[in-house]
């Protein structure tokens, strides 16, 4: 636009300071709104703000292992150097990667092949149903529990089973073998995680229209073809969101690793948050705990961007 059709247009003039000031305007005129949600907000501020605030300030500070924070040294940025350069934390991250990775992607394969098949209009297709979401239901610890008997190389059931039917000469040790351990508990996050997959990705399945399948066989479309080019672009986007929580999820993931194994053997399957527990509740390193935390939070927020932006993005397109 010139100078010239500004000029002869002074509604342009106006939309700059209208459009910086709207946003202060409207607060403005709802200024006593805000007293409903004040309670709310004070709770946030004093349970997640301030949390947060602290942790962060103490990332800077070399803690005593005493507890007694009033002699806390200021170090600069020298937590999170030693968290970066740390054996350690190589470690963790590998298997935070190899943990975070193979479980998003088998939870959500085998979560989505669920919802496939309990879409369909087959005999016992509601018990079915309640009974794979067993698995989501059941105390995350009350099931670390059982799995760990289960996979315990003395007195496992699996171990048993694989002597008598002469699999193996000698029970396997899932939990005390480092090449074992973290497949083990990968397994028994997945089996925990998929039918949250499944919920998902059967809601999403259950808003693909009928006619444009019906469409699609009709034209001579295989089922494959009709997977691919009907179903998938219709769950676009409930896949990427749950892919994303499942994702989210799992780098939180404590429980089952924490009471599985403890991080062992030797750091076998240790990862980012069973080892920020350890260093501040077991070799008591506050500060260097914050600093673990804040890089975590980090990637977090990364994380929880991507979550939004895919949220939204339905809202964004209605609203062109």
């Amino acid at each position: 636009m010139t100078i010239v059709e500004r000029e002869s247009r002074p509604e342009v003039l106006q939309m700059a300071p209208t459009a910086r000031f709207g946003l202060a305007r409207r607060i403005i005129r709802h200024r006593f709104d805000y007293l409903y949600v004040l309670p709310a907000m004070a709770v946030m501020l004093l349970v997640i703000a301030y949390p947060v605030y602290y942790t962060v300030y103490l990332s800077f500070f070399n803690t005593q292992p005493n507890l007694t924070f009033d002699q806390k040294e200021f170090v600069g940025l020298d937590n999170y150097t030693a968290v970066l350069q740390a054996e350690s934390f190589h470690e963790a991250t590998y298997n935070t990667i190899i943990w975070t990775g193979f479980s998003t992607v088998f939870a959500f394969a085998i979560g989505f092949a669920a919802a496939l098949a309990l879409n369909r209009q087959f005999t016992a297709r509601g018990p079915l149903r309640g009974i794979l979401l067993v698995p989501y239901v059941i105390s995350a610890v009350a099931a670390s529990y059982v799995w760990r008997w289960l996979f315990h190389s003395d007195f496992g059931v699996i171990g048993a089973v694989s002597v008598a039917l002469g699999l193996t000469d000698h029970p396997i040790n899932f939990l005390d073998d480092r090449s074992a351990v973290m497949p083990s508990l990968i397994l028994v996050n997945i089996w925990k995680e998929f039918p949250f997959a499944m919920i998902m990705m059967l809601a999403g399945l259950q808003t693909v229209p009928d006619q444009l399948l019906r469409a699609a066989r009709i034209d001579g479309a295989s089922a494959w073809q009709r997977f691919w080019h009907v179903t998938v672009p219709h769950v676009h986007g409930v896949t990427l969101i749950t892919v994303l929580l499942l994702l989210v999820n799992n780098l939180n993931s404590f429980t089952i690793p924490n009471v599985m194994t403890g991080g062992g053997p030797a750091g076998a399957s240790e990862i980012w948050i069973t080892h920020i527990y350890q260093l501040a509740f077991g070799r008591i390193r506050f500060g260097l705990a914050s600093a673990y935390s804040v890089i975590l939070f980090i990637i977090m927020m990364a994380a929880g961007y991507f979550y939004v932006r895919a949220l939204t993005r339905g809202d964004r397109r209605a609203s062109t």
